[in-house]
């Protein structure tokens, strides 16, 4: 063997070799994480711990944005740098949500806690032969935990940035899955793909598009960030939904399109509140549902006097005339507009 041959051969080994290095650690990150998903209790259903241990997050997250300085620096797979790569892997694989897509400075999407997917995916509460509607495509992530659980078929995701949809097209057909991937105003929904039994959303709303409700089943369940909080609304009919928050926080980046408007600002609406309320969870996650119609010192009032409520206890309903949010009951006393849908 000549000198040029064996150097070639040499090289041909050392890159299998790295390539296997690779395979192996980003194997054993994944299972690493699985494990402790498991571990918290987030994955009590044998079917989703499957999902999730078929479903690599790295495929989904081949670079993230994150904050340093007054900047951002890109962590990605295909660094030059062996540290910069393994800074990457070891990101993806912690529990926390990864900024994957800015513009102009701005989070315009993200790949969401693992921990709270497995949770809203619980809540989802799916059954065999259930259609699903995701409104917010992100990564395609989510989209491949529910492939992996229903069968492609029944899955569709929905973004408005086509960037978006074609990026979480790729990710998903390197793992094999091919579900709906549409280009489209997530708030009208989609009705080509109608009707559904779930539709999950994760992106922050305003209110719930009504158009939802058209497009789903009797007893079809919404689980949709809201205020600070996750709403689990139960679809009567085209005209009605109902339901109550659960008690996780959930913070998303904003649905953009026909119905989007910025949450209001806690910070912005509780002049005159002490700070460690404006901190505090439960008096937020109130503060921003009833932000301009309790004043924050007439909410504040409400929350102690009713003993400090937690999310479980407020609701959303959904009508032909209008939405509003209330505290315990939708016919009682405490009951506020959301908006028109």
């Amino acid at each position: 063997m000549g000198a040029h041959t064996a150097h070639t051969a040499h090289t041909a080994r050392s890159a299998r070799t790295a390539q296997t290095e690779t395979r192996d650690l980003r194997e054993t990150a994944h299972a690493a994480q699985v494990r402790e998903l498991a571990a918290a209790g987030v994955l009590d259903d044998p079917r989703w711990l499957a999902a999730f241990a078929a479903v690599p997050r790295h495929v989904f997250v081949p670079y993230f944005w994150t904050g340093r300085g007054a900047g951002h620096e890109r962590l990605w797979a295909e660094d030059p740098d062996p540290e910069g790569r393994a800074r990457w892997l070891r990101g993806v694989y912690v529990d926390t949500p990864l900024a994957t897509r800015l513009r102009d400075g701005r989070l315009v999407s993200s790949s969401s806690q693992p921990s709270l997917m497995a949770k809203m995916l619980a809540a989802l509460d799916v059954r065999d032969g259930d259609d699903v509607l995701e409104i917010g495509a992100g990564t395609g992530y989510n989209a491949a935990l529910l492939c992996h659980r229903l069968g492609e078929e029944h899955v569709t995701t929905v973004d408005l940035d086509e960037e978006i949809t074609e990026s979480a097209r790729a990710h998903l057909a390197q793992l094999g899955y091919h579900p709906a991937v549409v280009t489209g105003d997530g708030a009208r929904g989609c009705p080509a793909r109608s009707p559904f039994d779930r539709i999950m959303v994760t992106c922050t709303l305003p209110l719930i598009p009504h158009a939802w409700l058209g497009q789903c089943r009797p007893g079809a369940r919404i689980l949709a960030p809201l205020s600070t909080g996750l709403i689990a609304l139960t679809v009567r009919d085209p005209d009605f939904a109902e339901g109550n928050f659960l008690h996780t926080s959930a913070y998303f980046v904003p649905l953009r399109g026909a119905t989007a408007a910025p949450p209001p600002d806690p910070e912005g609406v509780a002049h005159g509140i002490p700070y460690e309320l404006i901190e505090n969870e439960r008096f937020q996650f109130m503060l921003v549902l009833t932000a301009g119609v309790l004043h924050p010192r007439e909410a504040l009032d409400l929350w102690r006097r009713e003993g400090r409520p937690a999310r479980e206890r407020f609701g959303v309903s959904v009508s032909a005339e209008g939405q509003w949010s209330w505290l315990d009951d939708p016919q009682g006393p405490y009951v506020w507009p959301l908006g028109e849908g």
